[in-house]
């Protein structure tokens, strides 16, 4: 390790613990990871500091003859030459070129310009300083006490990449070298072959330079989601996305879905992002160019915003439609199921309830009843002679009377109340919160309407039926379950019977 002090030791303990064994092994044994010197681990201390001024840079830089040398050349470029004088300092030069691009050229002559394999890794170097610049110019919007080190951060941020590229060489090509792959499928190809992705591995080489704790913590969470209140870290992991979708083949594609995630955090992000692509487009070819790197695209970063909130606009289009389409297919899997479960209830013939839901809602109230110390009353109905109306006028119209008898009684309840077919020719109602007089004048109101109306017709001829009832209050019986309570109305149903028919009988009473 080249330098360490005890936080970042611990850490770097920690972060090799956190690596796979095979990949930490394999790490530890490659002698030509990347590597920082100490000017450049002093200037990355320096950007962490609010007050670090470009004099502090500049006096950093300066004990490194070869980066001041690269500096001054910098700053003498035609991009930076607005006068015929030239730099005479580490500090004009500094002065001259600015923070952003003195972090670039140190970063880019430490690790870029003295790899013999740069020239392969130029699009990694490229995303870099992209997302670099783009991260800046968003900590200057959201944190601007915290630009420069956002700015140091986003540049390293995937140095993971150069530390595996360089153990597994044999490999690079394979991971790393087919273009226009995403990076959040760069990293999940990672974390399969390595069982984990390069920020680990980041910030386990930054643990290994010696770095602060700060920033290996920020290089190891640099992939993380959006959702956080830490605007630092925000400018960070957005940055990555914009450098994406800036160098893509397919920018405004890319960069709606960029604006995406930033509009589901904040609906104001457009206004940022124009003044962002704007930036962009002004600062990088400069600074490509200066830094050897070149720049793979021509932008115009006006069309560009105008081409990708079209983009946008289609796809909240296509999601608000694909949405009520769902929401539709939900309301009628929604109503077919509540059609379903409602047949599933009922008896077909009578479309009063059936058995099965007769006796579950019995259960469940009597139970309510029992808790909150109310009452409820049953009504057992059966049609008399009803065998003898089938044997004499056929099936047909033994259920015409039946359906007829179901309506009539459906007519007859409350809001409340449930009425169903038991079997066959007996039926049952429920009468919550009634006592036994009241379910009684209930049943006679029952009898006198069958008196009144025929329940079919055979032959042009009215037939009328009558029913043998009986009623059982829950108050008058100390029923233990709902059978009971239902026996004791079938047992005042027989009463009736047995009494003549046509009537009715209270159980107690």
């Amino acid at each position: 390790m080249t330098g360490p002090n005890a936080v970042s030791e611990t850490l770097y303990t920690s972060l090799t613990d956190q690596l796979p064994s095979f990949l930490s092994s394999a790490l530890l044994q490659c002698n030509q990871l990347p590597t920082l010197p100490a000017v450049a681990l002093n200037i990355l201390d320096i950007s962490r500091g609010a007050e670090a001024t470009l004099s502090d840079y500049a006096s950093a830089i300066e004990h490194d003859p070869a980066l001041t040398a690269r500096i001054m050349s910098v700053a003498n470029s035609v991009h930076y030459l607005r006068s015929a004088q030239p730099p005479h300092t580490c500090f004009d030069a500094t002065q001259r070129i600015g923070l952003d691009v003195t972090l670039a050229t140190v970063l880019n002559f430490c690790l870029f310009e003295n790899d013999h394999g740069a020239r392969g890794r130029l699009p990694f170097w490229q995303r870099s300083i992209t997302a670099a610049v783009a991260a800046s110019y968003l900590a200057q919007q959201l944190c601007p006490h915290q630009s420069g080190s956002v700015f140091t951060t986003a540049l390293l941020q995937d140095i993971g990449i150069l530390a595996l590229q360089t153990a597994y060489p044999g490999d690079a090509e394979r991971l790393y070298g087919i273009e226009n792959t995403s990076h959040q499928h760069i990293m999940q190809v990672e974390k399969r072959y390595f069982g984990c992705h390069h920020a680990l591995v980041g910030a386990w080489l930054l643990a290994k330079w010696g770095a602060h704790d700060s920033l290996i913590h920020a290089i190891q969470h640099s992939h993380d989601g959006l959702d956080t209140e830490d605007n630092a870290a925000l400018c960070l992991r957005i940055s990555g996305a914009i450098a994406d979708a800036w160098l893509s083949a397919n920018p405004a594609d890319a960069l709606a879905g960029v604006m995406r995630q930033l509009n589901a955090l904040t609906p104001s992000s457009e206004w940022a992002m124009s003044g962002l692509l704007a930036h962009l487009q002004q600062t990088l070819p400069p600074l490509m160019e200066t830094l050897g790197l070149g720049m793979p695209v021509t932008v115009d970063s006006v069309a560009l915003l105008k081409e990708a909130q079209q983009r946008l606009f289609e796809h909240t289009l296509s999601l608000s439609a694909r949405l009520d389409a769902q929401q539709k297919a939900r309301e009628t899997l929604l109503n077919d199921y509540a059609e379903l479960q409602q047949r599933s209830r009922l008896d077909p013939l009578t479309q009063l309830a059936n058995r099965a839901w007769l006796e579950e809602q019995l259960r469940e109230r009597f139970r309510l009843c029992l808790t909150t110390e109310r009452t409820m009353s049953v009504v057992f109905i059966d049609l008399d002679h009803f065998k003898v109306l089938n044997d004499r006028y056929g099936h047909q119209a033994g259920d015409q009377v039946l359906a007829h008898f179901g309506r009539m009684l459906a007519s007859l309840i409350r809001v409340g109340d449930l009425a169903g077919r038991y079997g066959g020719e007996e039926f049952l109602v429920i009468l919550p919160d009634e006592d036994a007089e009241g379910a009684r004048r209930f049943a006679e109101r029952i009898t006198r309407r069958l008196q009144e109306r025929p329940m079919a017709r055979v032959d042009q001829e009215p037939l009328y039926v009558s029913v043998s009832i009986g009623v059982a209050c829950l108050t008058d019986g100390g029923f233990g379950d709902e059978r009971e309570l239902i026996d004791a109305a079938d047992q005042s149903m027989y009463f009736t019977k047995r009494s003549g028919r046509g009537g009715v009988s209270v159980y107690g009473h």
